[in-house]
């Protein structure tokens, strides 16, 4: 076996999977399943359609085609706003799209058009993590309503809101209440109720797990919570007892072990990505070379040791380095010490061709 591998566990999967449809049952939402993190590999994929999944997201096209091709009857979901030079393309592999530019709305109607089909939307809402969405209320009310209007191969299928991706404003009753009530002003201005208001993704679950999900909110975009504990955030210790994050870990090979200092020796600079770095003098302590970089799972500290006794202290594009003193097991060269992983790990790590996979 080539290392490093990506340890998997889709009976994991299901299991998380289920968890989350059913909170969200109780507050009255029929979540989507968001693919994009772990690059829609179908033995994931297949583990949230078995736990009851039946509406997959994601922002690459590719990703969609991958669901039409193995399941024809599931919806499709594209969660970026379209690029005007996609309209064609996006409109033959996803029967639902985020959108805030009426313009863009028009291509996707041409598209629509042509194809012989009618293409859903909902239209996104800033509510100040200012990232995609219509800031103002009262332009966004009005926008919504002109896609029902004016667009004859384009329904309104519903309205939404991002938040935490950017901006780290944390979905709230409040904020969400406020996008639920523009939902009802738009559902009584056009006569009908809207099919969808989604209220966010994984970290909009706790409100659901705590059952202050404003009334009105019927949907999520559910990626990370259906995989890893990490990403369910703000949920209590003791609640959804049955996530973890054990379905992802990644085992990386010790190319290299030696007691070496832990304060760099020389002038110091800028590391392979020019950035400068403190570094704690702790004496000599004994340390593993890993076989794993930032190539392989971006940004380090989204890796966590299973041993307790092994601290990550860097990365390069090809290594990881760690602090292996206080372990309480004897590691040599050619050990694998195994991970587990936060969401930029996962995302990096399942899109690499490069890490071998392996389903338990």
């Amino acid at each position: 076996m080539n290392y490093p591998v990506l340890e998997i566990n889709t009976g994991l999967v299901r299991q998380f999977a289920e968890t989350v449809i059913a909170v969200c049952a109780k507050s009255g939402i029929v979540p989507t399943a968001v693919i994009k993190g772990y690059n829609a590999l179908d033995e994931v994929t297949d583990a949230l359609y078995d736990a009851g999944y039946r509406s997959f997201a994601s922002s690459r096209t590719a990703h969609l085609k991958k669901i039409k091709a193995r399941y024809g009857h599931a919806e499709t979901m594209a969660l970026r706003i379209p690029m005007p030079s996609e309209a064609a393309s996006l409109v033959e592999l996803a029967d639902v799209s985020l959108n805030s530019e009426l313009e863009t709305i028009g291509l996707l109607d041409e598209a629509a058009r042509a194809a012989g089909k009618t293409h859903k939307v909902i239209m996104m809402r800033d509510l100040g993590d200012l990232r995609e969405g219509i800031f103002d209320p009262d332009s966004f009310i009005d926008a919504a309503c002109t896609v029902e209007i004016e667009y004859e191969n384009i329904r309104l299928h519903g309205v939404g809101a991002n938040l935490s991706c950017y901006g780290t404003v944390v979905p709230t009753a409040e904020n969400l209440s406020e996008l639920a009530a523009n939902a009802a002003v738009i559902e009584k201005s056009i006569g009908r109720k809207l099919d969808v208001v989604s209220g966010g993704a994984s970290t909009s679950l706790y409100l659901a797990v705590g059952g202050t999900m404003p009334r009105g909110i019927n949907h999520l975009r559910v990626g990370g919570a259906n995989l890893m504990r990490s990403e369910a955030r703000d949920i209590p210790d003791d609640a959804l007892p049955e996530l973890s994050d054990d379905a992802f870990i990644l085992w990386a090979e010790i190319i290299e072990t030696a007691q070496k200092p832990t304060h760099p020796i020389g002038k110091l600079g800028k590391d392979c990505f020019l950035r400068t770095k403190e570094f704690e003098d702790r004496g000599a302590r004994r340390r593993a070379l890993l076989a794993v970089g930032a190539f392989d799972i971006g940004d380090y500290s989204a890796l966590s040791p299973l041993d307790p006794g092994v601290k990550l202290l860097g990365s390069s594009s090809d290594h990881l380095i760690a602090d292996i003193e206080d372990s309480g097991r004897e590691y040599r060269l050619g050990d694998k010490i195994p991970m587990a992983l936060r969401y930029q790990a996962m995302l990096y790590s399942t899109a690499n061709a490069q890490i071998e996979k392996r389903y338990v």
